[in-house]
């Protein structure tokens, strides 16, 4: 899944392709940098954009994640785990965002 919406990171991708290209070298570099498989490394990313309340990036990682087999429960989980930490209003947020992608 290499595609990319026609605005946002769509719209840097095109007008300002020498900072994309810096920026996907630094994801790479990221992912290189421990010992986190990739679907490891996906739930973590998952985890982080509903930590940021992000919707969109949740809707990215979770098209990914099941692009790449991830199971649907997995993702789910990841949300259900936000609970102790964030609170219960941004767990269920981030689960309401991963449940737009499933059950469409």
């Amino acid at each position: 899944m290499n595609e990319l919406p026609a605005s946002g990171a769509g719209d840097i991708k095109k007008r300002y392709s020498h900072v994309w290209e810096a920026y996907r070298t630094l994801g790479e570099a990221c992912a290189d940098a421990g010992p986190l498989d990739a679907k490891g490394r996906r739930l973590v990313k998952l985890a982080l954009a509903i930590g940021a309340g992000s919707e969109g990036a949740v809707h990215s990682h979770v098209r990914r994640a099941l692009a790449e087999g991830i199971d649907a429960e997995a993702l789910r989980q990841v949300a259900i785990l936000a609970v102790p930490t964030l609170g219960l209003p941004a767990a269920a947020a981030g689960l309401s965002w991963i449940n737009d992608l499933i059950e469409d």
